[in-house]
């Protein structure tokens, strides 16, 4: 058996974030300037305390996570207590990129951005297929 060579090493975390950060760069105003205003944290996995929150049994199962007050949601007189940030966990990315086969991983990696983004947005189904055809 024949061990894979350097060349074939797993796309670490800046690669998720440098494609999260080019699904952002890809949006129609005026959706890009707002979401350039939304954290990004990229990490393995979800911290066990969010797992346990949302009631995920595998950290395999979430592979994004929108923390934040929705713009429909949010008033001028709101004091924000922190601000909006979207999680991408990147093995559980990696797990079902592999799982599926038929999409590239900058393909997938904008679908989930696209959906954290859609909780900040408030988008309906309809507005989310205007801007990520992946979902029709």
């Amino acid at each position: 058996m024949t061990r894979p060579g350097p060349e074939i090493i797993a796309p670490d975390l800046m690669m998720i974030e440098q494609l999260a950060h080019g699904a952002v760069a890809a949006l129609p105003e005026p959706y890009r300037a707002a979401a350039t205003h939304v954290g990004l944290r990229v990490e393995d996995f979800a911290p066990d305390e969010i797992l346990e929150a949302m009631g995920v049994d595998s950290p395999y199962d979430l592979t994004g996570l929108y923390e934040g007050t929705p713009l429909t949601e949010k008033s001028v007189t709101d004091q924000p207590n922190h601000p909006d940030v979207i999680w991408l966990f990147r093995k559980p990315i990696l797990d079902e990129w592999i799982s599926r086969g038929d999409v590239s991983l900058a393909e997938l990696v904008t679908h989930v951005m696209i959906h954290e983004l859609a909780h900040h947005f408030g988008w309906s189904d309809a507005d989310i297929a205007a801007v990520d055809p992946w979902w029709e």
